[in-house]
């Protein structure tokens, strides 16, 4: 949602209409590194141990990622 502070939508309507925010918005430039985002999310959605919640993790990019190793490093992790 753009927001770093409170980084949440609201079910998926909110998660599609950040989505199509995002689009509009969203400048594509690298280096683009997704091993902190996964690993903070990650550590976001650890918090909630109740089963109230459930996180999406929607990555926009232009097909370059420049860290792919700790990338799929941390996808292995965090599943």
């Amino acid at each position: 949602n753009n927001n770093a502070e409170n980084p949440s939508c609201a079910g998926i309507d909110g998660v599609l209409e950040c989505y199509l925010q995002s689009l509009r918005t969203v400048q594509l430039y690298g280096p683009t590194n997704f091993a902190p985002v996964i690993n903070q999310v990650a550590g976001a959605a650890a918090q909630v141990t109740d089963g109230s919640q459930y996180h999406v993790l929607l990555i926009i990019t232009d097909g370059v990622i420049s860290d792919m190793l700790q990338t799929k490093e941390a996808i292995v992790s965090v599943s």
